[in-house]
């Protein structure tokens, strides 16, 4: 129902709250509910009551409910129709599946188009969301629809099913799932059936570690292999124990395993390492020394198939980078200099990564992640106004 008494619903706007329901073929259910053949995505729609359009911006984040997202809001209120779209996986990303997403994300935008009627189509990528629409917008252009899972799993969405986009924003955007990860995961661990033993050389939180910020190029330069290579032994653990599966009486099964020391940038600590407005100290979930090991970080809890669909740097398709020259359409970037999640310099990777010249790309001067803070509502009004321009031009 509409209802623009809802709370986060902009004045002369309304709030849709509907249901995007299609059946697939499943061996087993990943979500809670429907029984592994029927999916639901709940979708909330936010447009000026009585202002028609034909173009609709659509926002997608693998596993983030974004329906009150600040930039959500202030994009209706400015009079755009704007389409918040949840995955199947909304909350709960220990057995998401990168591909089941960009199928759910081709079902939103199908809806948008054969139900309620607009013709064009703007992706809005914010923060995971990022990588998740340059992905779907290469895949809907090569038309070519999905045939398998990174896991190697059967699994066909048809390309009539994924519609392309004719315009693509990345806003406050990281460049994938599995290369933040990397630059984020602790390589203090060595052994992963023991992760309370760990390298105290490599340990960014251990007051006894020797290399305390700022750190100097040749540890950054050993933390990052040292990263890279605790992503590949999960990897070759992950394979290993997958393969046995398949062998099995029981070829269908998972197994759900845990991740621990997650979250221990170097650039959290060290404000020297891609110099910006952000606050040292701190990453966007709060204090890294406490959430390099609470229940909130990435990949905390894990499935062997959804690792390599998320998380392995080697085998995860879900990528800005590699994307990004496979795609045609206007693309706008806009990064945040203060942001702790997604620093600058995802900003300027995913602008390089766009392979063709009908790009822009603007950095909003001391905004955070969420546009938060003292001068969030001033930061949310210039990068709102620059998203205006880039729209009213398609």
């Amino acid at each position: 129902m509409a209802d623009a008494t809802i709370p986060g619903t902009p004045k002369g706007c309304e709030r849709v709250a509907f249901s995007v329901g299609f059946r697939e073929n499943a061996t087993y259910s990943d979500v809670y509910g429907g029984g592994g053949a029927v999916v639901g995505l709940d979708c909330h729609l936010i447009r000026p009551k009585s202002t028609p359009a034909e173009t609709l911006i659509v926002f997608m984040h693998p596993v983030g409910g974004g329906m009150y997202l600040p930039m959500v809001r202030e994009l209706a209120r400015q009079g755009h129709h704007v389409l918040w779209a949840n995955s199947r996986y909304r909350g709960a990303d220990y057995a998401l599946i990168m591909e089941k997403v960009a199928c759910d994300l081709g079902e939103a935008i199908t809806d948008a188009k054969e139900r309620l009627g607009y013709s064009k189509i703007v992706l809005a990528g914010w923060s995971g969301g990022g990588s998740l629409s340059m992905w779907y917008q290469a895949l809907a252009e090569a038309g070519d629809g999905i045939r398998d899972t990174a896991a190697g799993d059967e699994y066909m969405v048809a390309a009539e099913r994924m519609p392309a986009a004719d315009a693509i924003m990345m806003l406050a955007a990281h460049v994938s799932r599995h290369r933040i990860f990397t630059e984020w995961i602790d390589p203090s661990i060595a052994d992963e059936a023991r992760p309370e033993v760990r390298d105290r050389n490599l340990n960014l939180y251990d007051p006894d570690n020797p290399n305390q910020p700022p750190y100097s190029a040749g540890f950054l330069a050993r933390f990052a292999d040292a990263q890279m290579a605790r992503n590949r032994r999960i990897t070759a653990w992950v394979k290993t124990r997958l393969d046995a599966i398949r062998a099995s009486d029981s070829p269908f099964s998972e197994f759900a395993f845990t991740v621990h020391g997650t979250m221990a940038d170097p650039r959290w600590l060290d404000p020297s390492i891609e110099p910006s407005d952000r606050e040292p100290g701190i990453c966007y979930l709060g204090d890294p020394k406490i959430v390099n090991d609470g229940p909130v970080g990435l990949a905390r809890f894990c499935t062997l198939r959804s690792w390599l669909s998320q998380w392995s740097i080697d085998d995860a398709r879900c990528d800005a980078i590699d994307s990004g020259a496979r795609i045609s359409i206007p693309a706008l970037v806009i990064g945040n200099t203060a942001d702790d999640a997604c620093t600058p310099s995802h900003t300027s990777r995913l602008f390089d990564a766009i392979g063709h010249d009908n790009k822009r790309i603007h950095m909003v001067k001391g905004a955070t992640h969420y546009y938060s803070g003292a001068d969030g509502r001033a930061h949310l009004a210039e990068a709102s106004g620059v998203i205006g321009e880039f729209v009213s031009g398609i």
